[in-house]
């Protein structure tokens, strides 16, 4: 299964884009996530909210690991159907969203199973992270993320054998709902952590096409996290 995400994911780099560029750019290792730091999830809960209003400060490479760990990191070798078990449930255990991360300097994936950062393009595509018309709140803020819904998991899980998970509509309902736990989980981590966060729609067309992804693979949504402008 891990093979398979990573073959996917280096299929970006035959795009004739910039090849040079794309060289440059290197993996990122996160770092081991801090599981006993931030406040209690109550008090998350009672923080939770969204901030609009985020400064270009960037986020230390604790913060961003501890982050992308909390949206949907591996947090168990044996979970549901002897897979590898994650942070955000999903239809299955199909872990059929895919977060992509767009930073500054180029868009990665989050291989959560290696815990790292994979490049998929060069350049700054944070203004497409984002919809028409929202890009005056937060247009400067370090990391957006981009939800990712790669069907072909949902059609051939390695999970139960549901016959809804051929079912077009079916699967919309779960990728839908899917990324929302996942989401979900991200405001959390921002509230425990005092950071803004802010779910949002993005410009998909652009966006599948930047990302040359496949037609069966659906860009979803936005997510913004940063610190706060101080007021």
């Amino acid at each position: 299964m891990v093979k398979k995400i990573i073959k996917k994911v280096a299929s970006h780099a035959s795009e004739p884009v910039d090849d040079v560029s794309l060289q440059n750019m290197k993996p990122i290792v996160l770092l081991k996530p801090e599981t006993d730091s931030g406040r209690s999830v109550l008090t998350a809960l009672k923080q939770r909210k969204t901030i609009r209003e985020i400064s270009d400060k960037k986020l230390p490479l604790q913060v961003l690991s501890n982050l992308l760990w909390a949206a949907c990191g591996v947090n168990r070798n044996n979970g549901p159907f002897g897979i590898p078990g994650r942070t955000a449930a999903t239809a299955s255990n199909s872990q059929e969203i895919d977060v992509y991360v767009a930073l500054e300097e180029g868009t990665y994936f989050y291989d959560a199973f290696h815990h790292r950062l994979i490049p998929v393009i060069p350049g700054d595509l944070r203004t497409l992270a984002i919809g028409h018309g929202q890009a005056t709140f937060g247009n400067k803020a370090p990391v957006r993320l981009i939800y990712i819904a790669d069907v072909d998991k949902l059609a051939n899980t390695s999970g139960y054998q549901e016959p809804g998970l051929q079912n077009p509509e079916v699967q919309k309902s779960y990728y839908f709902v899917d990324t929302g736990l996942i989401a979900g989980n991200v405001y959390l981590f921002a509230a425990s952590q005092g950071l803004a966060c802010w779910f949002h729609n993005c410009n998909k067309p652009a966006l599948a096409a930047k990302l040359n992804l496949r037609a069966d693979q659906r860009v979803l949504f936005g997510q913004t996290i940063g610190y706060p402008i101080k007021k």
